[in-house]
This record gives C-alpha cells, sequence and structure tokens, in this order.
C-alpha cells in the first residue's frame, strides 16, 4: 500500500537539448542537481548528443586512452575528467546520451536497482527495434552478445542521480578504437544501425526510451520543457 501510494503522482521533465558541447551539459546538470536537491524542480531526464568527446570516469585509468594528442587534435576530440563511476568512455554524433537528475529518496535509495532499472529501459527499447540485448554479470551496461551498446555510467549524491546512459545508434564505431572502451578490453562495441544494417531515425529511438523510462520509472505525466526553461 506504501509503494502504491508513492507513485500515485509522479511527474518527469523531460528536454531534447539537441547536439550540445559536453561542458556545457555537465554545467547544466550541476545546476538541475541543485535545484532538485531542493525541491525546486521535478524529476528531469535530458535526451542528447555530444560532439566528439572521451570522459575519464573516477576510476578511470589513463593508459586506456590510445590516442595521442596529435591524433586528438586531428579528429577534433575533447577530453574530459568527470564525476561520474566508471573508466573512460567516448559520446559523439549519432549517439543518445541519457542524463537523469533523480531524487532517488522518492524511488528507492538503492544505487544498484538504480542501475540494473536504467539498463531495463535500454533492453526494452532495443526490443522494440528488434535487438536482443542483454546484462553482463561481469560489466555494467547493456550487451549484444560480448558487444557493448550502451554504457551506463552515474552519480548519486544526497541520493540525487546524475549523468546516466549513453546508446550507440548511429553512432561512429571507429572512435571508440582511441579508446579501451570501460577499460574492457576482450569486449567489442555495437550500434543500433550495425545491428540493423541501416541508419534509423533517432528521434524514433527517443521516443521509445522516454516512453519506456517513464513506465519502468512509473511516472504519469511527462512535462516536456526545451533548454531555456530548465
Amino acid at each position: 500500500m506504501q509503494m502504491e501510494k508513492l507513485f500515485t503522482s509522479k511527474k518527469l521533465i523531460y528536454s531534447d537539448l539537441g547536439l550540445i558541447d559536453y561542458q556545457k551539459a555537465w554545467d547544466l546538470q550541476h545546476n538541475l542537481f541543485e535545484k532538485r536537491l531542493s525541491n525546486k524542480i521535478d524529476d528531469t531526464l535530458l535526451l542528447l548528443e555530444h560532439p566528439h568527446t572521451y570522459t575519464f570516469g573516477k576510476s578511470s585509468d589513463k593508459s586506456n586512452l590510445l590516442f595521442d594528442d596529435t591524433e586528438l587534435e586531428r579528429r577534433n576530440i575533447s577530453l574530459y575528467d568527470i564525476d561520474r563511476g566508471g573508466d573512460i568512455t567516448y559520446h559523439g554524433p549519432g549517439q543518445i546520451v541519457g542524463y537523469a537528475i533523480l531524487d532517488l529518496n522518492k524511488w528507492e535509495k538503492d544505487t544498484h536497482k538504480y542501475l540494473r532499472t536504467l539498463e531495463e529501459v535500454i533492453i526494452q527499447t532495443l526490443s522494440e527495434f528488434g535487438i536482443e540485448a542483454a546484462r553482463d554479470e561481469n560489466h555494467t551496461g547493456v550487451w549484444v552478445k560480448d558487444k557493448k551498446i550502451c554504457a551506463i555510467g552515474i552519480k548519486v549524491s544526497r541520493w540525487i542521480s546524475m549523468h546516466g546512459f549513453a546508446l550507440n545508434v548511429n553512432t561512429d564505431i571507429d572512435y571508440f578504437n582511441g579508446i579501451i572502451p570501460c577499460g574492457i578490453e576482450d569486449k567489442g562495441v555495437a550500434s543500433i544501425k550495425n545491428e540493423l544494417k541501416m541508419n534509423i531515425n533517432i528521434n524514433l529511438i527517443k521516443n521509445s526510451l522516454i516512453n519506456n523510462f517513464s513506465k519502468i520509472f512509473r511516472y504519469n505525466k511527462i512535462e516536456i520543457r526545451n533548454s531555456k526553461e530548465l
């Protein structure tokens, strides 16, 4: 009965930021974190794409970056040390990044379950497009056989979440050759494009993601805002 009452009215703010610089999106996340912490906004999900970027998580091994400075400059790839968990990963055009700023006090104070639930959102989304994906018991994220199609890395402070997932849609997989993704040497990288053998409208994937996210996290109202309204 208590759980039913908890979910009787839950609103999710959703914003599609399009292609946005990593630093700008990171600053926005911190701003939204403070607003969520002080209960000035509801839970918020951002979907977006980044220019070519490698990010180091808190447990990164810098040797997992394989490109030298010359190659990074030639390919116009930015580098960031950030405050999420995990090792190095890639963000770029054609990849949907989801940043979730949620108050887990009002959901469940369980980071392990939160990670598994984010994975479930991705698994159900991929299923709708005919892709069979699953978890790997040894590695966070979503996998198609032995290839990672979605990386997941989060930060939780005072039970408010930040960061989230990076789902390869029409992603140029070649950029993963510049790193050892997530520090895992014996696995590959997948994309929806490669699995379906065709480019796909990225907005179709975004629509599926937001629908599955709201369903699985049990939101019954979605408020769409543009970036200036956040």
